[in-house]
C-alpha cells in the first residue's frame, strides 16, 4: 500500500511526463517494423506499457538517451500490451525489463525494473558506445 506521500509524488511525476510528452512514441517501436535489436549498432529495448507506471517515469529518459544517441545506438521502447508477441520474443516475466543487445544483436546485458538514466548510460558506455 502506498503513503500519501508516495502517491503525491508518484502523481506529480506524472505530471510533468505528461507535460513533456513522456509517454509518446518513444523511438522506434515494433509498431514501426523495426528489425529489433538494430543490426549493426547497440541496442537498448525497454519493454513495458504505456500504462505502466515506472515505465512512464522512464519515458523522459528513454526520449532525451534516443536523441542522444542517434547514430551511435538505438534506443527502442515495445509495449507489450499493445504487441503481447513482443513480451514471448524476449522472454519477458516483469515490466520495465531492458535488454542491452552487442552490435552483433547478441543479448549482453538484462534488468528488470526502472533503470535510471545513469545506469543506462554506464552500461552503452560499457558496451563501447560513446
Amino acid at each position: 500500500m502506498l503513503t500519501k506521500h508516495q502517491v503525491k509524488y508518484i502523481t506529480l511525476i506524472l505530471l510533468v511526463a505528461s507535460l513533456l510528452g513522456g509517454w509518446a512514441v518513444i523511438a522506434r517501436t515494433a509498431e514501426s517494423n523495426k528489425e529489433v535489436p538494430v543490426k549493426g549498432m547497440v541496442t537498448m529495448v525497454d519493454l513495458g506499457a504505456t500504462s505502466c507506471i515506472p515505465c512512464k517515469m522512464m519515458a523522459p529518459i528513454l526520449e532525451k538517451l534516443e536523441k542522444s544517441y542517434q547514430g551511435k545506438a538505438a534506443i527502442i521502447f515495445i509495449d507489450v500490451w499493445k504487441n503481447r508477441d513482443q513480451a514471448a520474443k524476449f522472454g519477458i516475466r516483469a515490466i520495465p525489463t531492458q535488454i542491452f543487445f552487442d552490435k552483433n544483436g547478441q543479448e549482453a546485458f538484462r534488468h528488470v525494473g526502472f533503470m535510471d538514466e545513469n545506469a543506462i548510460v554506464q552500461q552503452l558506455s560499457q558496451m563501447g558506445v560513446k
